[in-house]
């Protein structure tokens, strides 16, 4: 329910992923109504005169001209791919969608990508490669309830989605058991039945050895395994080195807690395995999440009724904002660039020759660190994301941005990224433009406007729209979400992620619309791989995978790990959540989480001021005890921007399948200010 100005929100109740029973939202969901009418709302496009002037209110006309005008000289200058174009997991499909189309339409650039490269990327292309598809729960979410067990690898749901936990309270009340992986003892490892407290970066090495002992100890689904898999015996050879004492030494679990573990999910019915960010946010956790999946395989769990494996969506549109094209090797309907018959195929509904689309680009960490250098890009278009804040290696990211020709920032606040602009667009909040967002079961959804935008705000589609008329762009960019959306579901026909058979009228009448759906008269998938997986034999495949470490380990001169994350009150770089007056005042300041013993040693008392330090630079926080934390390590939240940046210390090492940096785990030191 939303009304008026002063904005009231309420759940749908229709919506199981608001964790049924009524509904429910988070703190963050409920005081979402104040962001529609904060103080440094943008309403009016700003600009600077020069690189060392004020941004100054300007006329829309005169905006949209400089951006046109300063793209043309840039690529007649340096080439198209000199102007890069960089999204976020939160746009609607409709501006996702929009925005690959006007990268590789109106620019012909290769170089787009978007901030769920920091997210799911590692989980989504470990199911590509296991599953040959990547969809956050390949079933619906109320199945979490009639689970016997479920296994969550890195994921504090309590605090990032707690309608989530409505879920998991369900298992519990009908005699369902929860295991949690986490280096810290969150409240979702609370409330768990099981809490494997792994030493940070070694998640891969656990997954292994729960392996190794479902091998021994019989639990196994052999029949299984040799009707709907192929790999096994490989990943067996590999398995066989990661017997249960190697393993506690390396991960710090305790052999009978990993023993507890496999007969929890070996003995149950129906068992889950799940995996969220502190499993993949590192430079192997492509690899880390196929290890739990090849555990989750050998039990015989995806596909099988009320069982499976599953990843948790980060981002408010994180499973629809990663199918239609914002990636930097992709195509719609999840296609990839390089294919050329999806070239043929999208080309032809875009009304372009297939040899007009530029090839692959650079990833989004890549992308950021080639700014303004020697043959990088020279100019940047940004929708919906804070890198200053948000990045990994945030120093370097912010100098990167400061040596381009042209920013450009569409958004509607004044986030720490776009005051460094160029040119800053006003663009439309959530509740003033309608469009469609699908979430982590795979159920697409309909977003519509609510109440009129702010005089003067435009939408995200009509500002590309008149980019894309400035720039003489062949077809047609439409600005009307449902035009843009019937366009969509044409270019995903036949793709992975087809929508083609979704309608506005069908997500209306149906409470949503499970991808895949290739025609109007199919009911949608709730649940995929019942009866084959999307590989070309129709088996899923088990690889290989042995753990690494972290890219950056512990050392005389850093010898504490320091791992990130988010808290209950605040959400991503904190951009929003911290111009709301009541989530400032649950979370008013951030703060480095230490055990007491680990203080002890250093000198450090509660509330000090102290100065976490890592090979990339420095930050400033509060001390806040806790023996929640292992002693060997550190946790920052990652909300907030000036000298408490987290990722000003993160690792921007990255994963070499996913392109993922390793937010998750890097060395630092410890001194009181």
């Amino acid at each position: 329910m939303l009304v008026g100005p002063g904005t009231t929100v309420a759940p749908r109740e229709d919506i199981p992923a608001n964790g049924g029973d009524g509904g429910a939202l988070c703190q963050k969901g409920w005081t979402a109504g104040e962001l529609l009418d904060i103080p440094d709302r943008l309403t009016v496009p700003l600009m600077r005169a020069r690189r060392d002037a004020p941004l100054e209110p300007v006329s829309w006309d005169a905006a949209l001209d400089r951006i046109a005008a300063g793209i043309r000289r840039i690529q007649e200058a340096h080439g198209r791919e000199a102007v890069a174009v960089f999204g976020g997991g939160g746009l609607t499909n409709e501006k996702a969608y929009q925005l690959g189309k006007f990268a590789r339409v109106a620019l012909r650039t290769p170089n787009i990508d978007y901030n769920g490269r920091f997210c799911m990327s590692s989980a989504a292309a470990a199911q590509n490669r296991a599953f040959g598809l990547d969809r956050g729960l390949p079933v619906p979410i109320t199945d979490i309830a009639a689970a016997d067990t479920i296994l969550l690898a890195g994921g504090n749901v309590a605090e990032t989605m707690p309608p989530f936990v409505r879920h998991l309270t369900a298992q519990r009340e009908r005699g369902g058991r929860l295991i949690v992986v986490d280096p810290r003892e969150t409240a979702t490892a609370r409330r768990a039945d099981l809490h494997l407290q792994v030493t940070p970066g070694t998640d891969l090495a656990l997954a292994n050895g729960l392996l190794h002992l479902a091998i021994t100890e019989g639990f196994i689904d052999k029949a299984y395994l040799d009707e709907r898999t192929a790999g096994f015996e490989d990943v067996r050879t590999v398995i066989n080195g990661y017997w249960p004492e190697r393993v506690e030494r390396i991960t710090g679990v305790p052999v009978p807690a990993m023993r507890t573990a496999v007969r929890m999910l070996g003995e149950a019915a129906n068992a889950l395995i799940l995996t969220a960010r502190g499993a993949e946010q590192h430079a192997t956790g492509t690899d880390t999440v196929t290890a739990f999946i090849n555990l989750a395989l050998a039990l015989g769990l995806p596909g099988r009724p009320g069982s499976g494996f599953g990843c948790l969506t980060g981002q408010g549109n994180g499973q629809g904002g990663r199918e239609h094209g914002q990636k930097a090797d992709q195509l719609p309907g999840y296609r990839r660039i390089d294919d050329p018959a999806a070239r043929e195929h999208v080309a032809r509904v875009w009304g372009i020759d297939p040899g007009d689309l530029p090839g692959p680009g650079l990833s989004a960490t890549e992308l950021l660190n080639a700014l303004g250098t020697p043959g990088g890009p020279r100019a940047l278009l940004l929708f919906g994301s804070n890198p200053v804040v948000s990045a990994p290696d945030a120093g370097r990211v912010q100098a990167r941005l400061d040596a381009l020709d042209l920013l450009v920032v569409s958004d509607f606040v004044p986030s720490e990224t776009a005051v460094r602009a160029d040119v800053v667009l006003p663009a439309a909040q959530w509740a003033e433009e309608t469009g469609t967002i699908t979430n982590l079961e795979g159920r697409v959804l309909l977003r519509r406007a609510a109440r009129p935008r702010p005089p003067g705000v435009r939408t995200d589609l009509e500002i590309l729209a008149a980019l894309a008329e400035r720039l003489a762009a062949p077809g047609r960019f439409g600005a009307e979400p449902a035009e843009v959306f019937d366009e969509l579901r044409a270019a995903s026909a036949g793709g992975l992620a087809d929508y083609s058979g979704i309608t506005y009228e069908r997500i209306v009448a149906e409470t949503g619309v499970f991808w895949p759906c290739p025609g109007e008269d199919h009911p949608g998938t709730p649940r995929v791989f019942l009866d084959r997986f999307a590989t070309p034999d129709g088996r899923a495949r088990l690889v290989p995978v042995d753990h690494r470490g972290p890219a950056e380990d512990v050392c005389a001169d850093y010898p504490v790990y320091l791992t990130t994350g988010r808290v209950l009150a605040h959400y991503q770089s904190g951009a929003q959540t911290r111009r709301v007056r009541a989530l400032v005042d649950a979370a008013p300041e951030p703060y480095v989480e230490i055990h007491p013993d680990l203080a002890g040693r250093l000198g450090i008392e509660e509330g000090d001021d102290v100065r976490v330090t890592s090979r990339r630079g420095g930050a400033v926080a509060m001390a806040r005890f806790s023996t929640a934390i292992r002693r060997d390590t550190v946790f920052m939240p990652f909300h907030w921007a000036g000298p408490a940046r987290a990722n000003l210390l993160t690792n921007p090492a990255l994963d070499p399948t996913s392109r993922m940096p390793e937010f998750k785990v890097c060395a630092v030191r410890l001194e009181k200010k």
